[in-house]
């Protein structure tokens, strides 16, 4: 052995141990305790480094194994419920549903082999039908139309004006991704409801009830509350990379302020225009919880027949019409990429345009026609974004002979009182909380490791983001009955009968939703991490995962942070994969007790809105405290 003699004995006396030397193993204190054998030492030493070496890949792979059992194996499984049935393989569930007029209307027809020129006449007629799937893409394209609509106007005022409190709301544009959605539903019962703020406010002015509830128009302006704020983000930050230069130079050439426009602006706007636009397409297409609570089932879409047919036990119908609509919206992203691959306008943004002051330097019309358009603007803007919120904190402490605390001591009593069947706002306040929580200490660290493995170079990293970023693609009501057919009832695997509880179904979904966010905010900041002080660490020594936990996550700890709050805030929301899981189980949250409140009385419910709001306010802020700014999103 190295660094240390064996004693020997002549004639009796000891010969000395040699003491170590500087850079000796005996020295090193990285390994156990002093006095280990060396070559222990040197054994563990190398099982660490190698671990060390191994660690993101290890981590990586247990990432991945766990979207397989949370995400990829259960939506397999409900997908093959439209392929397979008692246990043979076949296209009947698929062709019943195509020739089906309930759901594809006159484009039944075509499946069914009728004559395309026929089928268009009758599409053109006053009495076509387009059924489920052309309502709901009727109302996704309505939608998508009016958030871009309100959205655009939002990022030119964004980007184009400098005022006090710009950068502010501009921030706020986020909220639509932490409001839960049925809490907004909440609000805009309270607006636009038969007793709520707009009609007392038409009564106060002698003016008629305008009946909103339960028409495509509130679905539609509940739609631009969540999406509008998207385009106008996406927008505002196309808007702010062109280059000044380039407007001076068309401008110098002879081009008037419209054709400057039209030539350089517009051409850089369209992609993220159209971003946003796809993707309120998409979202408004899977939507569920605004349609269950201002729609019902007179005005239902693809996904709440899906939620219906569940709830039928009729799976298999469900898996297949789930299909449709994965295909559908799939399709659209798909079409959208092929555009923006064909139409790409790069623009270095040297000098970004100037911002010209929101109050009128002069009052010449051509001052004034602009910010009048803009004050009309707000105005509208005030009604959709802000009076939802408002009304429902109104409706919470309204009563009919004025204020009252009437709704909050329903609650107190329905906690004291409840039958067992009941929904109690304790138990739902505890689960949101409680599987907030969970699903905080499974997403954040899967997001982490997906912003890792999506930034690093090598070979298939694209295939990587695709794979991991699928759950984006998927409804949460699929991701439900996915885990509720699989993990949930059981998955025989080699003789052994694997099950999930409810409340670890809930925490897996609501994890599986969450953690592509975490990536958004973290995977940009790594992106921007500069090289150089990775580079020296890994010249020093250091592993790639020390490197990791050294240098570059305390360079992208406030985007951590960030994901965290985004984790905690949206998990608070989730509804629609949770009513999956929660139906018939004591495992139910704040927006399934909202739910289930507003169908029997608006009070209650707003009341319920408001905890909701609390709570997850405060989530979202305690966890934000502890970073600063974000990246990303």
């Amino acid at each position: 052995m190295t660094g240390r003699r064996e004693p020997k004995t002549d004639g009796g006396a000891t010969a000395p141990v040699d003491a170590p030397t500087p850079g000796s193993e005996a020295n090193d204190r990285s390994g156990p305790a002093s006095g280990t054998d060396p070559d222990e030492r040197r054994r563990v030493r190398g099982i660490r480094n190698r671990l060390e070496r191994r660690a993101i890949a290890l981590f990586g792979f247990g990432t991945i194994l766990l979207l397989v059992v949370l995400f990829y194996y259960p939506v397999a499984t409900v997908f093959v419920e439209a392929v397979v049935v008692e246990g043979a393989v076949t296209l009947a569930v698929f062709l019943e549903l195509l020739r089906d007029p309930f759901y594809f209307g006159d484009f039944a027809r075509l499946f069914a082999g009728e004559s395309p020129l026929s089928v268009a006449s009758d599409l053109l007629s006053s009495e076509r039908r387009i059924g489920i799937v052309g309502f709901t893409a009727y109302q996704a394209f309505l939608s998508t139309l009016l958030s871009v609509a309100l959205g655009v106007p939002a990022a030119y005022v964004l980007a184009r004006y400098e005022f006090r409190g710009r950068r502010t709301l501009r921030s706020l544009t986020v909220l639509p991704f932490v409001l839960p959605s049925i809490m907004v539903a909440v609000g805009f019962v309270a607006t636009f409801g038969s007793n709520g703020t707009l009609n007392r406010l038409l009564g106060f002015v002698g003016l008629g009830p305008v009946e909103l509830m339960f028409t495509l128009e509130a679905i539609l302006i509940a739609h631009a509350f969540y999406n509008a704020p998207l385009v106008a983000r996406v927008t505002t930050a196309a808007w702010e990379s062109v280059d000044a230069s380039a407007i001076e130079t068309a401008r110098s050439l002879g081009a008037s302020p419209f054709r400057a426009f039209r030539d350089v602006v517009a051409p850089q706007l369209y992609p993220a225009v159209l971003m946003g636009g796809a993707l309120t397409f998409v979202f408004t297409f899977g939507t569920f919880p605004i349609v269950l609570a201002l729609g019902g089932f007179e005005l239902a879409t693809v996904e709440v027949f899906v939620y219906r047919l569940i709830q039928d036990l009729n799976y298999a119908e469900a898996a297949a019409l789930a299909i449709v609509e994965l295909a559908i919206t799939l399709g659209i992203l798909y079409g959208y990429l092929r555009y923006e691959a064909n139409h790409v306008v790069r623009s270095r943004g040297v000098r970004p345009l100037p911002r010209r002051p929101l109050s009128p330097p002069s009052l010449s019309v051509r001052e004034l026609v602009p910010r009048a358009g803009i004050a009309v603007y707000a105005a509208v803007a005030l009604v959709v974004f802000v009076s939802p919120i408002v009304s429902m904190l109104y409706a919470s402490v309204a009563g009919p002979s004025g204020l009252t605390l009437d709704h909050y001591r329903f609650l107190i009593d329905r906690q004291q009182t409840a039958a067992a069947f009941q929904v109690r706002p304790w138990p739902a306040i505890r689960n949101s909380l409680l599987f907030a929580a969970g699903a905080l200490a499974l997403a954040l660290p899967m997001g982490v490791v997906v912003s890792v493995l999506t930034t690093r170079r090598y070979r298939g990293r694209k295939l990587v983001d695709a794979v991991a970023m699928a759950p984006l693609a998927v409804s949460g009501i699929i991701v439900g009955i996915g885990l509720l057919r699989g993990p949930v009832f059981g998955i025989e695997l080699a003789g052994w009968q694997l099950t999930m509880g409810g409340a670890a179904a809930i925490v897996a979904a609501h994890a599986v939703s969450c953690y592509p966010f975490v990536v958004r905010t973290v995977a940009p900041g790594l992106e921007s991490v500069d090289r150089s002080l990775v580079e020296s660490a890994r010249a020093l020594g250091a592993s790639r995962a020390r490197v990791l936990y050294d240098v570059e996550l305390p360079l992208v700890w406030p985007g951590v942070v960030a994901g965290a709050a985004f984790v905690v805030a949206i998990s608070m929301g989730e509804f629609s994969s949770t009513v999956i899981l929660a139906t018939g189980t004591d495992q139910y949250t704040m927006p399934v007790a909202i739910e289930r409140f507003i169908g029997r009385r608006l009070g209650p419910a707003t009341a319920m809105g408001v905890v909701l709001l609390v709570v997850t306010s405060i989530s979202f802020v305690i966890i934000d405290r502890l970073g600063g700014e974000s990246f990303g999103i």
